[in-house]
């Protein structure tokens, strides 16, 4: 029996659905994460690239924007177990040129910019109430990492109750493997997992 057989024959990675208003979550678009020598790696800008149309068809039908970024304290007064798995994210404070939004998707008046220091854009910020204030049941979610941030991100939107659409062409990892597992676990538990195309072609 294969993983997907065994899946379905519990009935898992039934369709969530997408609801009457959707709210778009750029994870971590940063210079970091696009970095190879930092955190980030070629597939995340790609991921990055392709994203630029679906940031614009949001922003054409006036849909809510938020983005989030890691932010620490220049003194590490803030630093957490987090830090601890991935020393690195210490260099991402405020100022530093690794925790700035990828210019090509940089925010727009209007659009929230999350600061976070976990993995969900979600845990510890206001990102959930900001987004039901605006009326958004559905929750698509992009950016990087696919198995990191991105995962972590989709699955507290599920648990605050938002319908949850990861698009697998517009989030991005260091690895192949850890992104297709993580799509795949997913798509069956978590999230409806959509390419930006079909996306597109049913949110209004």
């Amino acid at each position: 029996m294969s993983d997907v057989e065994v899946y379905q024959r519990q009935g898992l990675g039934q369709p969530s659905g997408i609801g009457k208003r959707c709210g778009l979550v750029l994870v971590d678009f940063v210079n970091g994460f696009v970095d190879p020598a930092l955190l980030g790696g070629q597939h995340v800008a790609e991921a990055a690239g392709r994203t630029l149309a679906l940031l614009q068809a949001f922003r054409a039908r006036n849909l809510p924007v938020a983005h989030s970024r890691v932010v620490f304290a220049e003194d590490g007064s803030d630093h957490n177990v987090f830090c601890r798995k991935a020393p690195a994210l210490t260099r991402f404070t405020e100022s530093a040129e690794c925790s700035q939004i990828l210019p090509l998707l940089a925010p727009e008046p209007g659009e929230r910019v999350i600061r976070k220091q976990g993995a969900s854009a979600f845990f510890a910020t206001s990102l959930a109430d900001w987004l039901r204030a605006r009326g958004v049941d559905t929750v698509v979610v992009v950016g990087c990492t696919t198995s990191g941030c991105v995962r972590a991100t989709a699955i507290d939107a599920m648990q605050h109750d938002f319908m949850t659409v990861v698009v697998e062409d517009c989030v991005g990892d260091r690895a192949p493997g850890p992104h297709q597992a993580s799509l795949f676990d997913l798509q069956q538990k978590y999230a409806d997992v959509m390419s930006r195309d079909a996306l597109l072609s049913v949110i209004s």
